[in-house]
C-alpha cells in the first residue's frame, strides 16, 4: 500500500441481487447553456439501485454537462465524465441523484505517483545461493521466505495447497501472467483492466506494461505463486489468481472508478477472494462532510457491498503511516495527493480510507519477522481485524537463517523475483488464508469464511513496550487483550488452521 496514514461508516443505500452493467449513450444535451470551461474530470453520480440508466438520471447528468461513460446499475452507480467546474454541485440538486462527486482533481491527462517501497531485485548469483539451501519439497527460492513458516503455511502445504476452483482477485497494478510462477494458476476469464471504469480484456489489457508499477505482480506471488519447483511459493500455490487492474499507467493512482469496476467485475467473475493494497486516491481519507468525498465513498461501498454479497471475501492493507487510525483526529498532509496537498485536520468518525475501513473489509496490519508490528504499520483498535507478515527492515527485524532479508521475496514481472515492505505485502497473506478457508470450506459464505479467519488466527499479545528502534522511546501503545487488541486485531493469521480445521 502507497506508504502514508490511514481509515467504519453509515451504509450508504441497499443493493439490487443482481449485476447489470451497460454502457450508456450520451443523453440529449439541455437547451440551456452549462459552463464546459474547467478541465476534464471524472465523477461518479450515485442513484437508487436500478435507475442509472433511466432517462430522467441521463437528462440530469448531460443537463450539467455531463456525459456517461459506464452505468453500474445494480448498485446504482454512474461514472461520467464533465468539463463543467460546478457539474458536481449542479447535478446533486437534480431529482433522482442521491450524491455525486469528482473522482480526481487533476485533468484527466495528468497525475502524480506515489508508489510504496523500491524492490530489491535478487541476482541470480542470490537466487544460486537460495537454491542451495532449498530441502525437498521446497522450491528454490522458498528458504529465503521466512514469511511462510510465520504463518504455518509451511506446514499447510503439506496437507493442502489450496483448490484451483477459488479465485483470488488482485486489485492493483496488473499481473504478468506469463510469469512461470504465476501461469500455472492465472485466472484470465476473471481477469480486466478497469482503469476509467470501464472493464477490458482485449490484448492482456491486465498485464502490466513496461515502466509501470510491479506492486501487483509482487501481490499476486505472495497469494498464489505456484509450487512448482521454481522460485518462490505463494500462501494457496494451488488456487488461481485474477489480475483487476485498477492502478493508472506510470503514475500508480487508484481512482474511484477503476475500484468501483474491479470489485463490480470480480464480483460477476466468480472471485472468491479480493486483495486491495492501497487506498483510493486523491484523498487519503474522504469525508463524509464533504459532498465530493462523500460520493466516493458511497460508491466504494456500495461495490464492496456487492461484492461479498456476491461471495467474495474483501480483504485490504492497514497502510504504512505508523500512525493509530483509532485517534479521534488525525492530521493529513498529504491529500489531495494529484494535485497540490492542502493540510487538513480530519474526523476519525466522519473520515475513512477507502477500502479497508468499509464495511464488511478484512482490513490487515502487518509485522516483520521477530513476529511484532511492523515499524512503519497502521494499528488501531476496532480498526484493524488481523495481521500477517509484510516485512520490515533487518534493522528492527531479522530473520533467521537462511532468509537474510526482513522483507517479503515474492515474483516480480518478466520472470524476476524481489523485496518489498509495507501492509501492502501483509494483505495478501490474509487473502490467501482465505483462500484456503474458501478451499477447503467450499460452501461457506463470505461471511463465514471471515468468521473462520479470525478463530483460527493465532492469537497475539500486545507488543508492550513497543520500542521499535530501541532507543528507550516507546514508539506506539497497543490497546486490548491477547485476542483482541490494536496491533494485530484477532491475531496473526494461521494457515496451517486454515486447511485442518
Amino acid at each position: 500500500m502507497k506508504s502514508r496514514l490511514i481509515r467504519t461508516l453509515a451504509l450508504p443505500a441497499g443493493l439490487a441481487t443482481a449485476a447489470a452493467l451497460a454502457v450508456v449513450p450520451n443523453a440529449v444535451a439541455s437547451q440551456a447553456p452549462v459552463a464546459a470551461d474547467g478541465p476534464r474530470l471524472s465523477y461518479v453520480v450515485n442513484v437508487r439501485p436500478g435507475h442509472g440508466g433511466s432517462a430522467s438520471v441521463r437528462q440530469a447528468i448531460a443537463a450539467a454537462g455531463g456525459s456517461v461513460v459506464i452505468t453500474y446499475d445494480s448498485i446504482g452507480v454512474v461514472v461520467v465524465h464533465s468539463k463543467n467546474p460546478d457539474f458536481a454541485r449542479t447535478v446533486r440538486a437534480a431529482r433522482g441523484i442521491e450524491s455525486a462527486g469528482a473522482t480526481r482533481t487533476a485533468p484527466l491527462a495528468a497525475q502524480s505517483s506515489d508508489d510504496l517501497a523500491t524492490e530489491q531485485v535478487l541476482t541470480a548469483d542470490e537466487v544460486k545461493k537460495a537454491a542451495a539451501t532449498a530441502s525437498s519439497g521446497q522450491d528454490p527460492l522458498e528458504p529465503l521466505q521466512w514469511d511462510l513458516p510465520a504463518i504455518n503455511a509451511d506446514q499447510a502445504h503439506q496437507k493442502s495447497l489450496g483448490s484451483p476452483r477459488v479465485t483470488v482477485g488482485v486489485l492493483d497494478s496488473g499481473v504478468d501472467d506469463t510469469h512461470p510462477d504465476i501461469a500455472p494458476n492465472f485466472d484470465k476469464e476473471a481477469s480486466a483492466n478497469c482503469l476509467g471504469g470501464v472493464p477490458v480484456q482485449k490484448d492482456h489489457a491486465w498485464r502490466p506494461v513496461a515502466g509501470e508499477s510491479n506492486h501487483g505482480m509482487h501481490v499476486a506471488g505472495t497469494i498464489a505463486a505456484a509450487k512448482n519447483g521454481v522460485g518462490v511459493t505463494g500462501v494457496a500455490p494451488g488456487v488461481k489468481v485474477a489480475s483487476l487492474k485498477v492502478a493508472e499507467p506510470a503514475t500508480g493512482m487508484y481512482y474511484t472508478e477503476a475500484v468501483v469496476c474491479g470489485f463490480m467485475w470480480a464480483a460477476d467473475h466468480g472471485v472468491d477472494v479480493t486483495n486491495s493494497s492501497y487506498y483510493t486516491d486523491p484523498w487519503l481519507f474522504n469525508c463524509t462532510t464533504d459532498a465530493d468525498q462523500k460520493a466516493l465513498v458511497t460508491a466504494v461501498t456500495r461495490a464492496t457491498r456487492y461484492a461479498e454479497h456476491k461471495g467474495a471475501v474483501n480483504v485490504a492493507a492497514a497502510g504504512n503511516a505508523a500512525t493509530d487510525l483509532a485517534q479521534d483526529q488525525i492530521v493529513d498532509d498529504t491529500s489531495p495527493d494529484d494535485t497540490t496537498p492542502v493540510p487538513r485536520t480530519i474526523d476519525t468518525k466522519d473520515c475513512f480510507d477507502i477500502p479497508s475501513q468499509l464495511p464488511g473489509v478484512v482490513t490487515v496490519s502487518a509485522t516483520g519477522a521477530k513476529g511484532i508490528k511492523a515499524s512503519y504499520s497502521n494499528w488501531g483498535k476496532n480498526v484493524v481485524d488481523i495481521a500477517a507478515p509484510g516485512g520490515d527492515s533487518t534493522k528492527y527485524q531479522t530473520p533467521a537463517p537462511p532468509a537474510v532479508d526482513g522483507r517479503i521475496l515474492s515474483t516480480l514481472p518478466g520472470g524476476a523475483y524481489g523485496y518489498k515492505a509495507g501492509t501492502s505485502m501483509a494483505s495478501p497473506h490474509v487473502a490467501g488464508v482465505a483462500a484456503l478457508i474458501k478451499s477447503t470450506h467450499p460452501r461457506a459464505s463470505a461471511a463465514q469464511v471471515k468468521a473462520l479467519l479470525y478463530g483460527e488466527a493465532d492469537a497475539t499479545a500486545c507488543t508492550d513496550p513497543y520500542d521499535i528502534d530501541g532507543d528507550g522511546t516507546v514508539d506506539a501503545v497497543c490497546e486490548g487483550s491477547k485476542n483482541r487488541n490494536s496491533f494485530y486485531g484477532a491475531g496473526t493469521a494461521d494457515a496451517l488452521d486454515a486447511v485442518t480445521k
